[in-house]
């Protein structure tokens, strides 16, 4: 999209301040199942975003047709909803131009990687499957953004941004299961081997499961668990609306202990080891914004309009307008600790092996309590030493109760798949984990 057009639309809105954002997609995937690759698919899409002011009162409206006529409609729309809006007496202003750090963000061969590239890459996880008699599904994505915020103050932020993506599942006798996926802008990063191999070991770990009671048990979670944990805790509240408006975990809790002193959280758009961007939808410079330090509530992310309520500044955490769910920490980070894998599973007495969490879901925001299933690899661990594979757990857990409770942390991370974004956490091993019930398969 022309900045000439963009400034033209900006020109046209009559209303006292106008935002345009506009989010450009080239995308490719490749799907595979069953040991076949049975879909390929490239897309590109685009659309606009338009937020206008007109006093107290907001309007936002969206289009997919990026043409002049077009784009003017969706102006108009925008200034009619505002017109019907009450006004909202907390709203300061748009943001005003700023100046952005560097970020590392666009990756050239990731852009221009094939279909046929990602068709090897699986050819490759099929044939390590297909040597185990293991039968393999997942995805190979990989995605070109390009970014635009601007306003009627004169800000102006413009970004390329890439993402690779590979999710593996493999499947094999008396429902055995296997999990492996890699998040990176680079997609050179993803080594297809690697993560076959990752998967296949859990698969073949995990034949012949056994049933045990649910109850309160050490566990010993991989970082895709912990990654749900971080980012359920992002998105329950760790945004300042959810503060305000006293749904947060952190109401009357800042600055006292919440969890463990050996846990601290942040977020940090801009770090290379996450996902970087240098701004939010609203056009805002990232900020690292430290969450829980040593296991104290230290704050929380903010937006324009939050961040006006207060008589504060945007953290850089707006999400694409009209937005209800407040401000979102999207680049999230645990604080590696000492310990290696195999130093948490020796030092078990009797605990379960946890690779991942599947159909999570919020039980009581306040209380941070989640729900939902180990999935793909949950095995005994006894005397320090894996005993075979167990069927999957529900579990019914608060997320304070689990975080204050974490005896080890491991110093290797991993970039795991969050709320729109990634996040960088350790592997944990946690006393009294509540698993609330069990499941028919492993």
């Amino acid at each position: 999209m022309s900045k000439e057009l963009i400034r033209q639309i900006l020109d046209y809105s009559h209303a006292d301040q106008t935002e345009i954002l506009y989010i450009g997609e080239d995308s490719a995937l490749t799907r595979f199942a069953n040991n076949f690759i049975h879909q390929n698919v490239a897309e590109r899409n685009a659309g606009v975003s338009i937020r206008v002011v007109s006093g107290k009162r907001i309007g936002a409206a969206s289009t997919n047709r990026l043409d002049e006529e077009s784009l003017k409609k969706a102006v108009d729309k925008a200034l009619e909803i505002a017109e019907t809006q009450r006004e909202n007496p907390d709203f300061g202003s748009l943001p005003s131009p700023a100046e952005y750090a560097k970020a590392d963000t666009f990756v050239e061969r990731t852009a221009r990687f094939t279909p046929m590239e990602r068709s090897e890459a699986v050819r490759e996880i099929i044939g390590e499957a297909q040597k185990n008699g293991i039968v393999a599904s997942g995805a190979f994505s990989t995605e070109t953004t390009d970014l635009i915020v601007a306003n009627s103050l004169g800000l102006w932020a413009e970004q390329r941004l890439t993402q690779a993506k590979l999710n593996l599942v493999v499947t094999g006798d008396n429902d055995a299961s296997g999990y492996a996926n890699h998040l990176s802008k680079d997609v050179g990063d993803i080594i297809p081997q690697a993560l076959a191999s990752e998967a296949i070991g859990k698969c073949v770990q995990g034949t012949t499961p056994i049933s045990l009671e649910p109850g309160e048990y050490t566990v010993i979670l991989e970082p895709y668990a912990v990654g749900t944990l971080v980012a359920f805790l992002g998105y329950i509240g760790l945004g300042a609306l959810a503060l305000q408006e006293g749904r947060s975990f952190m109401c009357g809790k800042l600055g006292e202990r919440i969890m463990g002193e050996n846990v601290t959280i942040w977020d940090d758009g801009l770090s290379p080891q996450g996902m970087p961007i240098p701004f939010d939808f609203e056009g805002v410079p990232k900020q690292k914004v430290v969450l829980i330090e040593n296991g104290m509530a230290k704050g929380v992310v903010y937006d324009s309009y939050t961040a006006g309520k207060e008589g504060t500044r945007s953290t850089g955490h707006g999400l694409p307008a009209p937005n209800t769910y407040g401000p979102m920490p999207l680049h999230l980070f645990m604080k590696e600790g000492d310990s290696s894998l195999e130093e948490m599973i020796a030092s078990t007495k009797r605990g379960i092996y946890v690779t991942r969490f599947h159909y999570t879901n919020v039980v009581e925001p306040v209380s941070t309590t989640i729900t939902g299933l180990t999935r793909d690899g949950t095995f005994l661990i006894e005397d320090g030493k894996f005993k075979g594979a167990v069927k999957n757990f529900r579990f019914t857990n608060s997320i304070l109760k689990a975080l204050s409770q974490v005896s080890l942390i491991s110093k290797d991370t991993r970039l795991v798949e969050g709320f729109f974004g990634g996040s960088r956490v350790p592997a944990l091993k946690i006393d009294n984990f509540t698993f609330s019930g069990t499941t028919e398969v492993s």
